[in-house]
């Protein structure tokens, strides 16, 4: 999507913090954290949230969930644990119309959340 702000972080357009990427999906660091490690996983491809998801989407889907487990082993923090948040609509948080999934790490964090 032209206008999409994580649709031009992943074709370069806007600078990033990059921790991982390869064909499926680009990992960043979060411009404006709210845990000491809190990353985004963004598919490259271009859909809003889990309402707007297909069956074509399934894949990348589990794909994150994989990967965030590799990127907490690689991190060191794999036995603290880490959280991964998806937000589905503006009343709940999400501000960015690209699906994406928060991984956040490295403090206490309280539940139930929000």
């Amino acid at each position: 999507m032209e206008n999409c702000i994580f649709c031009k972080i992943i074709r370069g357009e806007i600078p990033s913090k990059k921790v991982f990427e390869d064909d499926r999906i680009l990992v960043i660091e979060d411009a404006t954290p709210r845990a000491p490690v809190h990353l985004l996983f963004l598919p490259k491809e271009h859909f809003v949230n889990c309402l707007d998801m297909t069956e074509q989407n399934d894949a990348v889907v589990g794909y994150i969930f994989r990967k965030a487990g590799e990127i907490a082993i690689t991190k060191g923090i794999d036995k603290s644990g880490f959280r991964l948040v998806q937000n589905n609509g503006k009343g709940v948080g999400q501000s960015v119309f690209h699906i994406h999934f928060h991984f956040l790490a490295g403090r206490e964090f309280q539940w139930p959340p929000g």
